[in-house]
Order: structure tokens, then sequence, then C-alpha cells
């Protein structure tokens, strides 16, 4: 079942629970108010009747009772009963003592005053009646004839208004299901039409105010974000592919100028050493790239562990002299760094290690003196690590693209890179819930600060 079916049926289902509720209401207002007015009127009719008999002497039983025969007033089938304090009978108009009246009805009215109850289709009133000089029990009973003639009219009228009604808010609530998800049939028809060669069309956002609108803004942020991946990952195949491509051609090319012709030894070691060194290049390469994939990945299940920062720097800076034993690196901790807790970060390590090394190499790489300057602080929001540098910096119009991957800036082309550092260490730091952020003039060197939150528990052991 869709749901424009769902809603009308819902509609339907509540309207008619309504309707039927307050016809309920009505017909047992009206059963109540039938009764209540037929009572009054039945005891009226029977008070009446009790003053003439015992109240005016001229008027006797016979004569009472031919009164009543012919009073034009008198209730349908009506019978009166009337009891002096000794139980005896004073009057009755029943004269087949149809309405039955015994010593433990009596006691019982001049108990409770009145007694009202039904005797087949008779309602029957017994009440006290309080005279000058006794008391009497009077018994009067009729049938309401008129009275359920209009109540069963009133049963059918409501039954009447209760179908029709049904009728008209079954087709008013199609009518109306239909306009309120005709939005929703317009999100769906324009998302028919999205598919992975047309990502850059958007759902209509109608008003932009109520949940539909919510809805499709919702979606379109998610086709934003699934255009720009897509777009991403794109860019990433093609510059990865061109990346791989040229060592691979290098190799390729060394290899086939080495085949043409005999060579002494020396000229093969040298050709070898050459290939060697494209291939390490390669190697490099295909890390990064692993790399910058593994720290794309929004897993935040992923194992974190506790790591301290200033051992890390340190692991860092000693890898690094190894392989460049020109670099200079100066690792400071601020005196703000009073508690050894202030060092923790959660994180995983060798991507942490990764993103500082990356940082740290590009500092002194791009540095005539070979220096880098690492702070360690602490800050608003957690640790942060501030690295500077006196290198060729990065030109204004480079910056707002420096975190794409395999963008390099416009004054690197005479240094070996690949473009891929950067992108993976905002990939990083993004994973970590930590910020970057870069400043930078040409030929006045740069700055970049990485801010992680820290974690209060104690270092172990």
């Amino acid at each position: 079942m869709n749901i424009r079916s769902k809603l009308t049926l819902r509609f339907i289902s509540i309207t008619a629970v309504i309707i039927l509720l307050g016809s309920v209401f009505i017909y047992l207002f009206s059963a109540d108010y039938r009764r209540e007015d037929f009572y009054s009127r039945l005891q009226n009719k029977a008070n009446n009747t009790a003053k003439l008999l015992i109240e005016i002497e001229e008027v006797n039983t016979d004569l009472l009772r031919r009164l009543e025969r012919d009073n034009p007033i008198s209730l349908p089938d009506e019978k009166i009963i009337i009891y002096n304090f000794r139980d005896s009978l004073l009057f009755t108009t029943d004269e087949e003592k149809t309405i039955k009246v015994d010593t433990m009805l009596l006691d019982r009215i001049r108990l409770e005053d009145e007694v009202r109850y039904k005797q087949d289709d008779y309602e029957v009133l017994g009440y006290l009646f309080k005279g000058q000089y006794d008391r009497f029990v009077v018994v009067a009973a009729a049938t309401d004839i008129y009275g359920y003639r209009k109540l069963q009219n009133l049963l059918l009228i409501l039954a009447i208004v209760f179908a029709v009604s049904i009728v008209i808010i079954s087709v008013a609530g199609w009518f109306y299901a239909g306009k309120a998800l005709q939005p929703i049939s317009k999100v769906v028809n324009r998302v028919d039409e999205i598919s992975i060669t047309s990502l850059n069309l958007r759902v209509d956002e109608g008003n932009g105010q109520d949940e539909i609108a919510k809805l499709a803004q919702r979606f379109n942020s998610m086709l934003s974000r699934l255009e720009s991946a897509f777009a991403t990952q794109k860019n990433f195949i093609s510059n990865a592919s061109h990346e791989l491509r040229t060592p691979l051609t290098a190799v390729t090319g060394q290899l086939e100028v080495a085949l043409l012709n005999a060579r002494s030894a020396e000229e093969y070691k040298n050709v070898i050493n050459s290939v060697l060194d494209d291939i390490k290049n390669l190697n490099r390469l295909s890390n990064r790239l692993l790399l910058l994939a593994q720290s794309s990945l929004e897993e935040r299940e992923k194992r974190m562990m506790l790591l301290r920062i200033d051992e890390l720097l340190w692991q860092v800076k000693e890898e690094l002299l190894k392989h460049h034993p020109a670099f200079r690196i100066n690792i400071d901790l601020d005196e703000t760094i009073d508690d050894e807790t202030k060092l923790m970060i959660k994180g995983d390590d060798q991507l942490i290690k990764t993103a500082l090394s990356n940082i740290i190499e590009n500092a002194c790489k791009y540095s005539n003196d070979r220096t880098a300057q690492v702070l360690v602080s602490g800050s608003r929001s957690g640790l942060a690590l501030t690295f500077r540098d006196n290198g060729i910096g990065i030109p204004k119009e480079d910056l707002e693209n420096i975190f794409e991957p395999f963008y390099r800036g416009s004054n690197t082309t005479d240094i070996k890179g690949h473009g891929i550092g950067l992108s993976m260490v905002n990939n990083i730091v993004k994973l970590h819930m930590g910020t970057i952020a870069i400043e930078s003039k040409p030929g006045m060197g740069t700055t970049v600060t990485l801010t992680f939150p820290t974690h209060g528990a104690a270092f172990p052991g």
C-alpha cells in the first residue's frame, strides 16, 4: 500500500472515529433528555391527580377516574396509583393491574422518596406525596411512544449523516493526500533523473521551510558531497596514473637503451643504479598513495590509542636525520606545557607520525638552511604544534588549493615532489578531529599549525 492510500485511510479512520463518538454522545444526551423530560411530565401529571384527590374534598375517586379518562393531556397508556400510609389503595386508573406494586416497593419509596424503574414497555415512577396531615405513595407509569420515535428518527439521521460524511471524507482525503504528497512526488521524479553522469542536478527545495524542503536540502547536500567525492576520485585516479607512469616510463626507457648495445660493467652498474633510484622513487610514491587512501577513510572506529606527542616528534626527528643528515630539526616545549597529560592525544601512531614527518620534511626541504623549528604548546582547543621554516614560502594564489591531491605550488617546479604530502596531512588531522592552518609569504617562509584535542588520562607507565 502506498503512502497516499495509507494517509487517506488514516484520515478516514480518524474522522470516522470523531464523527462516530460525536454521534454517540448526541444520541446518549438526547436519550437522557427524553428520559428526564418524560419522568418530569409523568410526575407533574401524577402530582396534579394526587392534589385533586387529597386536597379537594369535592373530588372523590369516581369523579377523578372519569376526569382522568377524559383528560386530553394524559400520557400514552397512563397508569396512576395512590396508597395511604397503611398501604391501602386510595385511587387507581390501572384497572387491569398491569403495574405490579407490592409492600417492598412501597417501603422502598418511603425510604428513598423517589424510585424509577422500567416494567416491560412502561416507565414507572414512585414517589412520596406529602399532604397536609399525612403522606401518600403515588405510583405513576406510562409509555413514551413519541419520545422513542424521536430517538429512532435521530438515530436514523445520525447514521445517514455518518455514511454520507464518510463518502465525502474519503474523496476529500484522497485529493488532500495527493496534494500533500505532491512535493515528494516531484522529489522522486527528480531523483529518477539523477545518475552518476548527472550529479550536478539538484532537487527542488520548494518553499525552503517545511519538512519536505528540509529533506530536499539534505538530499542536495548529500549530492554535493557525492559530486565532490566522485570528482576527487576521478582526479585522484588521473593524477595517480600520471605520477606512476613517469617513473615507469623512465625505468623502461633506460632498460631499453641499455639493451641496444653491449656495454661495460661500469655502464651497466650506472644504469642499474639509475633504475634503482627510479624504483625507490616509485616505491615511495606508492606508499604515499596508500597512506593518502588510508587517511581519506572516514572510519572513526579504527584502532586508536593514547600517544605522547613529544615522543612521536623525537621518533620522527630520528628517522628523518637517518635519511637526511643535513636536516636540522629543533623541537621546543612551551612553558604552558606543565603537565605530561597535556601532551597526550588519542590517535593512530603510524598516521600521526606520517603527518608530522611530511610537515617537517617539507620545512627542511624547501628551506635554504634545511632547518625546521617545532614548538609544542597548549591552546584553548587542545594541543598546538607549530612548524616554522625560512624557506621559499607559498604564493597566495596557491594557498587555497594547497590541500588538493597532487597540487604543487608554482614556485616548486625545480624541487622533487609529488604534491601528496599536505593533502595526506590534512586528511589525517581531520580524522583525528584536529585542525590545520597555514600562513606563508613567498621568500619569507611558512608556518603550519596543527591542533589536536588532548586526552586527560594520565600517561601509562
